[in-house]
């Protein structure tokens, strides 16, 4: 029974491994004929576009040819017509060629017949200068030395009147202008004269403080000239001292210090050693406050601290008699009055004016010129270089190259140059006319030179018969050059050249 049962399994097995075996047989049949099938749809597919493709190419051959051979027609035609147009150009080139060639021949005939002219003229130009000359009896040489020393004398004339005439019409206009502006800004300036006081006197209460300043044996007058450095003058005015120094600074500590002791009665040498030392520090402050003072008034408000104790001590210094620190607020107004007529800077011509004289305040402690010296301070203390420039130009130390610096200039030569303003020492007031006179003198046909007016003139008598009325004008601009070149003065001088000519005879 179990074999049987086992025979049918196996019968099954087999026979199921058959039919699977039969359909899968039958499957992959199947599958092959379809990838058949799709393996030919492919291809007829690729047939197809294999044969648009190259239509395609066909057509876009087709195209590009086409395009070519338009585009060659066309350059082609540009060419010809090119050509034509050169061929056309090249013969009118030979035309002109041609045209050319006549001409040159016809200037070439010409320039013949023109050299044929030239040697007649030659000829006849020889033969009228032999006649001229036979006739005149000098040769031409000489007649041209005669020509050219007339026309270089009437040219010599004419100069000198075309020189006279322009400078005379250049210095009315100038003149007129100047005169204006400077007359302006000297009207507008109220300035006090000049005080050259070298001493300053002290009234006592009595005759008796005399002997106190004194001392016992000089003792208190030795101790306050050696602590002031100056020289106390007790004379026989009543109830008089007498102050004399040459440093105004000196003479101010001395007076203010001897007030204080007289006023205090105590006058022996250790006080006098204690209120001088007071006195000098109450000065200190004062310079200071001076310079503020000045400062404000001038309306300059960023002044640096350090040139405004400098400026305060200028009010001890003086120049010539003139007081310095007042001169510097005269070249202030002077300077910012003329800069608002013309137009300039008017701030910074106040400030330069007030600067210009700032090297004065230190210049017995410092090797150079005040101007130079003026100029390192203000650069220092952080002025602008304009500035600088004007206060180390005043004096002509260096070229004036700004306007700035040409007003401070023009500005101190008038505070100093005005009536009252200095008191000029004789020995320098003679050795000016001299080096006047000897100028005068220099110049050839001179007679002789008088310097009149302190200075101011110089009156020269020439040869008339030696010099023309031309040649008088001349000289007289040359001695100007001449004396503003060599000399230094304040102001300016009038030059005056005098041709007298005087026929004298006698009837009998």
């Amino acid at each position: 029974m179990n074999n049987l049962v086992l025979i049918y399994v196996l019968v099954g097995v087999m026979g199921g491994w058959v039919i699977a075996t039969l359909i899968t047989r039958l499957r992959t049949r199947s599958l092959l004929n379809r990838a058949q099938d799709k393996l030919s749809q492919v291809e007829e597919e690729i047939r197809n576009r294999r044969r648009e493709i190259e239509l395609e190419k066909k057509e876009e051959l087709h195209r590009v040819r086409t395009t070519f051979e338009q585009e060659t027609k066309e350059k082609t035609d540009e060419l010809h017509k090119l050509s034509r147009r050169l061929i056309e150009r090249e013969e009118s080139l030979d035309y002109r060629l041609q045209e050319l060639e006549k001409k040159k021949k016809s200037v070439f005939s010409k320039e013949e017949e023109l050299k044929k002219d030239k040697e007649k003229v030659k000829e006849l130009e020889i033969k009228w200068r032999k006649d001229l000359e036979e006739v005149a009896g000098i040769s031409a040489e000489e007649a041209k030395k005669i020509l050219l020393e007339i026309i270089k004398k009437e040219a010599k004339n004419e100069a000198a009147q075309i020189i006279q005439q322009v400078e005379k019409e250049a210095k009315e206009t100038a003149n007129k202008k100047a005169r204006k502006i400077l007359a302006t800004a000297i009207q507008r300036c109220a300035v006090d004269e000049t005080n050259n006081s070298v001493v300053s006197t002290l009234s006592l209460p009595n005759d008796e403080m005399k002997g106190r300043v004194i001392g016992r044996e000089g003792r208190n007058i030795r101790t306050f000239e050696a602590l002031t450095g100056v020289d106390l003058i007790v004379d026989d005015t009543p109830e008089t001292v007498v102050i004399s120094c040459f440093d105004p600074l000196r003479r101010k500590i001395a007076q203010v210090s001897l007030e204080r002791l007289v006023a205090d009665t105590r006058i022996h040498p250790a006080r006098i050693e204690e209120i001088v030392k007071k006195t000098k520090k109450d000065i200190e402050e004062m310079i200071k406050e001076e310079g503020q003072r000045v400062a404000f008034d001038m309306g300059i408000s960023d002044l640096p601290p350090e040139l405004t104790e400098l400026l305060g001590r200028l009010k001890f210094r003086t120049s010539y008699g003139q007081n310095v620190l007042q001169h510097s607020k005269e070249v202030s107004y002077i300077a910012s009055i003329i800069a608002a007529e013309i137009k300039a800077d008017y701030a910074h011509a106040k400030r330069a004016g007030l600067l210009h004289d700032i090297g004065k305040a230190v210049d017995q402690e410092m090797e150079g010129p005040h101007a130079l010296i003026g100029a390192n301070l203000a650069e220092r203390y952080g002025e602008s270089p304009n500035i600088v420039h004007a206060i180390a130009a005043h004096h002509e130390d260096q070229a004036a190259e700004t306007i700035l610096a040409v007003l401070v200039q023009i500005s101190d030569a008038i505070s100093a140059a005005r009536p009252g303003a200095r008191k000029e020492v004789l020995e320098a007031y003679l050795k000016r006319i001299e080096d006047l006179e000897e100028i005068a003198d220099s110049f050839e046909k001179v007679e002789k030179a008088y310097a009149i007016q302190a200075g101011r003139e110089l009156r020269i008598m020439v040869y008339p018969q030696e010099v023309s009325d031309d040649e008088a004008a001349e000289l007289s601009r040359k001695l100007a050059h001449k004396i503003e070149k060599e000399l230094k003065y304040p102001g300016q001088i009038k030059i005056t050249v005098i041709r007298e000519l005087r026929a004298i005879e006698y009837a009998k």
